[in-house]
C-alpha cells in the first residue's frame, strides 16, 4: 500500500483465510493519530509504514484471536489541539486503540480524554517521562524506551569519558528540553560541568548561530537532543563547520537508521542511544528484519522496529482480553509478557512502562561503508529505573 498524507486513511487488510471464519469476531481497530505534515512527516511515515506491515503480517496469520486487523490514520499536525482533534475523530469512528504518535506533548494530550473517548493510546515513541510519571494514566502505556531509560544508560558510559565539560542543543519543546534537563543532572552528578545549552525551535534550518555559540564555549562534549530533519540539518552543519571534530558528541535519538540513512558519513564517531537497531541480536528480530527487508528491500528504522513491537504488545493484550474494548485491553496490558524483537519483555503494571533491553551504538566505517553498530547492549533490569512515585493509577 502506497502511503498518502490525507487527513484521514482507512485500511482493511485482506486476510490470507476463508472471510467467513472471522465473521462473527468484532474486529480489532488501530486508530494512528500520527504527523503526516511539517517538520516530523518522515517520522509518521515510519510509524504508519510499521503499523501497516505489523496488520498485514498478523491478518496473513488469522487476525488476532480470531479478529481481523484494521487501521486508520489521521494527522496530528505535531501539534497537541490538532492531536486531541484527529484522536477524537478516531476514537468516535471506531479506531479506540490509538498509537503511533510522534509528539509526547501530542500524547499527553491526547491521555487528558481517553475516558470521555472511551479509548486506550499506546506510545511506541514518545519519550517524556511524564507518560509514565505524574501525567501516567490507567488506559496509557508506553512500549519503547523513555528518557529516563535512556538516562539509565548514558550514566555508565559517561563515566568512562575524559570530558568534563559540556554543552547541550536539545528542540525547544517538551521532549527536547526533558532530553536536556535530565542529561544535565546525570552529568552534574558525575562531576561534570554543563557550560552552554541552546534550544532551537522544532524547523530550524540554520544552525550556524548555535553552532558559532556552542564552539566558542569551549566544551570539550555535547548533547545532541534533536530528532527528524532538525538532526539532519543539525549534523550537516556542525561537519562543516568543525563542530563534530572538535568535540565529542552524544545523540539522543539522533544514531537512527533515518538519519544514518541522510548522513552517515557526517556522523562517524557520535555516540548515541538506540532505541530499536536492526543489528539487535535476538532470535524474534532476525526474524521481524528477515521479513521486513524482503517487502520493502530496507532494514527497519527505529522507530519502524519500536511501532511493530508496540503492535505485537497490543496483539497480545487484545488475544488476552479476548476483546477489544479499550478498558478490557487495558487491563490484560498491565503485567502482560508478549514476544516482540527485542525478545521477551513484560509491561510493568505499577506505572504502564514495558521493561526492555536498551542500548548504546554509532555510525562506524567499515570496508568502504559506513554502518550503525550496537556497541553496548543493557538488559531490561539495568535500563528500566524503578517507577516513578508521582504515577498515581
Amino acid at each position: 500500500m502506497t502511503l498518502m498524507k490525507s487527513a484521514v486513511l482507512g485500511v482493511s487488510i485482506g486476510l490470507a483465510v476463508p472471510s467467513l471464519a472471522l465473521a462473527d469476531a468484532e474486529p480489532l481497530r488501530i486508530g494512528v493519530p500520527t504527523t503526516r505534515s511539517g517538520t516530523y512527516t518522515v517520522l509518521g511515515d515510519q510509524a504508519v509504514r510499521a503499523v501497516e506491515f505489523a496488520v498485514a503480517e498478523v491478518n496473513a496469520k488469522g487476525g488476532v484471536d480470531g479478529r481481523k486487523v484494521e487501521f486508520r490514520v489521521a494527522d496530528d499536525e505535531m501539534s497537541p489541539e490538532a492531536g486531541r482533534r484527529a484522536g477524537e475523530k478516531l476514537a468516535l469512528d471506531g479506531f479506540r486503540i490509538l498509537t503511533g504518535t510522534v509528539s509526547s506533548s501530542v500524547g499527553l494530550a491526547m491521555s487528558t480524554q481517553l475516558n470521555r473517548w472511551d479509548a486506550m493510546y499506546v506510545s511506541t515513541i514518545n519519550k517524556s517521562p511524564k507518560i509514565t510519571g505524574d501525567a501516567c494514566h490507567p488506559r496509557m502505556f508506553r512500549t519503547n524506551h523513555s528518557d529516563d531509560m535512556d538516562i539509565a544508560i548514558v550514566g555508565p558510559w559517561l563515566k568512562d569519558q575524559p570530558q568534563k565539560t559540556w554543552g547541550i542543543i536539545a528542540a525547544d519543546y517538551l521532549w527536547g528540553r526533558g532530553s536536556g534537563t535530565a542529561f544535565k543532572t546525570t552529568a552534574e552528578g558525575l562531576g561534570r560541568t554543563v557550560k552552554t545549552e541552546v534550544f532551537p525551535p522544532v524547523g530550524t534550518t540554520d544552525y550556524a548561530p548555535y553552532i558559532t555559540q556552542l564552539r566558542d564555549s569551549g566544551v570539550e562534549g555535547l548533547w545532541v537532543a534533536l530528532a527528524g530533519a532538525d538532526a539532519i540539518n543539525f549534523i550537516k552543519q556542525a561537519k562543516q563547520f568543525g563542530l563534530t571534530d572538535k568535540m565529542l558528541m552524544f545523540g539522543h535519538n539522533v544514531v537512527s537508521p533515518s538519519t544514518a540513512k541522510a548522513v552517515a558519513k557526517e556522523m562517524v564517531g557520535i555516540w548515541g542511544n538506540m532505541g530499536y537497531a536492526a543489528a539487535i541480536d535476538t532470535p524474534e528480530n532476525k526474524a521481524f528484519v528477515a521479513a521486513w527487508k524482503a517487502k520493502y528491500d530496507a532494514e527497519p528504522t527505529d522507530y519502524e522496529g519500536e511501532t511493530y513491537a508496540g503492535m505485537q504488545v497490543i496483539f497480545a493484550a487484545v488475544a488476552k482480553a479476548k476483546s477489544v474494548a479499550p478498558a478490557d485491553v487495558s487491563k490484560a496490558l498491565e503485567g502482560i509478557t508478549a514476544t516482540t524483537p527485542f525478545g521477551t519483555v513484560t509491561m510493568r503494571a505499577a506505572d504502564h512502562q514495558l521493561e526492555a533491553p536498551n542500548y548504546l551504538g554509532r555510525v562506524v566505517e567499515k570496508g568502504g561503508a559506513h554502518v550503525m553498530t550496537v556497541e553496548r547492549t543493557f538488559d531490561a533490569k539495568t535500563a528500566t529505573p524503578p517507577p516513578n512515585p508521582a504515577c498515581k493509577l
